[in-house]
C-alpha cells in the first residue's frame, strides 16, 4: 500500500481525530480536581462521587456493545457526530449543575458520548488512514495521554480565579469545536461515499509489518472493528487465560478510575495539601502513564516481558499505597509517582489482546470478552471506595481494599504471562479450536 501525507485529502479527519481523542480523556479527568469547589455550592456526598467515578467503565461497557449496532445502521460519521454532541452537551451542562442529581445526570451524558467515542475512533483511523495506522494510533494515544494529565493541571487554577462552572464547562467548548470536521465529513460521506478501506484479507498475513501494526493499534485503546464470532466468545468463558486477561484489565481500570474519582480528595485529607496541589499530583499520576504507553507494547511484543512488567506495576502500586497509608506527609509526590506505575498494566493488558490470539476474528472476541468483564469490575470500586470512606470516616480501609485488588490480581498476571494463545489453550484442553 502506498503511503501519502497525513493531511492529503483528509486534513479534516486528522483534526477531528485529535480533537475527539483530547475530549475523551479530558471529560474523565476534569471533574474530580474541582469537586471541593463544587461542594461549596451544594452538597456532594461520597456516594455521588463514587457514582461519578463508576460512570466511565459502566458507559464503556454498555455503549461499547450498543455503538456497533448504531454504526451498522447509520454509518461511522453520523454516529461519531452524535457521540461528540453528547460529550459536548454533557460537559457544558456540568457547568450549570445546581445539585448532585443534575451533576450526576450531565456526567452520565458525557460518558455516554465517551463510551461511543472509544469504540468509534479506531475504526475511523482505519477508514481514513489505512496506510498510516501505526502512526495515527501513536498520535491518538499520545493525545489521550496529554488530555489525561493536562485537565488536572489547569482545572483548579481556573476554578480559583473564574469559578468551577467555567472550569468544567470550558472542556465542552473543545468537544463542540471537534464537531465541525465530523459534521462536514458526515455531509460529504452522504453525498459521495468514500472508497472502502483495505480489509485485513487484502494484506499479506505473512507481512510482519501488518502484525506489528495490529499490536500497536491494540496497545493504544479499546478496539472493536468487526463483530466477534459468537462461538468463539462462548468458548472464552471456559478458558483460564481469557479470565486472567480480563482480571488484569479490570485491575488496571480499577486503579485508574478509583484514582480519577478519589485521589484529589484523598490527598487533601491525608497529605494536608491544597486542592490545587492535589490536582497537580493527579496530573503527575496520569503523566507516568505516558512513557508506559510508549514503551510497554515494544517490551511485550519484542522481548516477551509480560510477567516482569506486570510485577513492576503491582509492586509500584503497593509501594505507593503503603506511602499513602503510613507516611502521607513525607514525599507525597514520590508516592503518587510510584503508584502511577500501576498504569503499566493498561497498555500491557491491551497488547496481550493481540498476541494472545492467532487471528483477527478471535482477537475481536477476546477483546470484547476482556473489556466487558474488566470494565464491569472497574465500575464497582469507585462507588465501593466512596461508601467505605463515608462509613469509616477515613482512608485506611479504602487503601487496604485497593491494595487487596492488586494482590489478588497476581495469579491472573502469572497466567496471562504464559506464552500461548487462547486457541492453544482450547486445543490443549478440548481439541480443535
Amino acid at each position: 500500500m502506498t503511503s501519502r501525507p497525513l493531511w492529503q485529502g483528509r486534513a479534516l479527519a486528522l483534526v477531528g481525530i485529535v480533537l475527539v481523542a483530547f475530549s475523551l480523556r479530558s471529560a474523565v479527568a476534569s471533574l474530580s480536581p474541582v469537586i471541593d469547589h463544587v461542594a461549596e455550592d451544594f452538597p456532594v456526598s461520597p456516594v455521588v462521587v463514587g457514582l461519578i467515578g463508576a460512570a466511565p467503565p459502566v458507559c464503556f461497557a454498555v455503549f461499547g456493545l450498543l455503538t456497533p449496532l448504531f454504526e451498522r445502521r447509520f454509518g461511522l460519521e453520523r454516529v461519531a457526530v452524535t457521540a461528540i454532541a453528547l460529550m459536548a452537551a454533557g460537559m457544558l451542562l456540568r457547568g450549570f449543575a445546581v445539585d448532585s442529581v443534575t451533576l450526576l445526570a450531565s456526567t452520565a451524558l458525557v460518558f455516554a458520548g465517551v463510551g461511543s467515542g472509544n469504540v468509534l475512533l479506531p475504526p475511523l483511523v482505519k477508514k481514513y488512514f489505512p496506510d498510516r495506522i501505526g502512526l495515527m494510533m501513536t498520535v491518538y494515544s499520545t493525545t489521550l495521554a496529554i488530555s489525561t494529565f493536562l485537565p488536572p493541571l489547569v482545572a483548579v487554577p481556573v476554578a480559583d480565579s473564574l469559578g468551577w462552572r467555567l472550569s468544567l464547562g470550558m472542556w465542552g467548548v473543545v468537544a463542540a469545536v471537534s464537531l465541525l470536521p465530523w459534521v462536514t465529513l458526515a455531509l460529504r460521506e452522504r453525498r459521495s461515499p468514500m472508497a472502502a478501506p483495505v480489509e485485513d484479507d487484502d494484506i499479506d498475513p505473512t507481512d510482519g509489518r501488518h502484525d506489528m501494526q495490529d499490536a500497536v493499534a491494540v496497545a493504544t485503546g479499546p478496539i472493536s472493528t468487526a463483530p466477534a464470532n459468537p462461538r468463539y466468545f462462548a468458548r472464552l468463558w471456559r478458558l483460564p487465560l481469557a479470565w486472567a486477561l480480563a482480571l488484569v484489565f479490570g485491575t488496571s481500570s480499577t486503579m485508574a478510575y478509583v484514582s480519577f474519582a478519589w485521589m484529589p480528595t484523598m490527598l487533601v485529607d491525608i497529605g494536608g495539601v491544597t486542592p490545587a496541589t492535589a490536582g497537580l499530583l493527579l496530573s503527575l499520576f496520569a503523566l507516568v502513564g505516558l512513557p508506559c504507553s510508549m514503551i510497554v507494547p515494544v517490551l511485550v511484543v519484542k522481548y516477551q516481558a509480560t510477567r516482569p512488567l506486570f510485577f513492576v506495576g503491582v509492586i509500584g502500586g503497593l509501594v505507593g499505597l503503603a506511602g499513602f497509608l503510613f507516611v502521607p506527609t513525607v514525599a507525597l509526590p514520590l508516592w503518587v509517582g510510584i503508584f502511577g506505575l500501576s498504569a503499566i498494566m493498561f497498555p500491557l493488558s491491551l497488547v496481550l489482546l493481540s498476541i494472545r490470539a492467532r487471528t483477527p476474528e478471535s482477537a475481536v472476541a477476546l477483546s470484547g470478552f476482556v473489556q466487558s468483564i474488566g470494565y464491569a469490575i472497574a465500575a464497582v470500586f469507585p462507588l465501593l471506595i466512596g461508601m467505605l470512606h463515608e462509613t469509616t470516616a477515613g482512608w485506611q480501609v479504602p487503601i487496604f481494599v485497593v491494595a487487596a485488588v492488586l494482590v489478588l490480581s497476581i495469579p491472573a498476571g502469572i497466567v496471562a504471562g504464559r506464552r500461548r494463545t487462547i486457541e492453544d489453550e482450547w486445543e490443549r484442553r478440548r481439541g480443535r479450536w
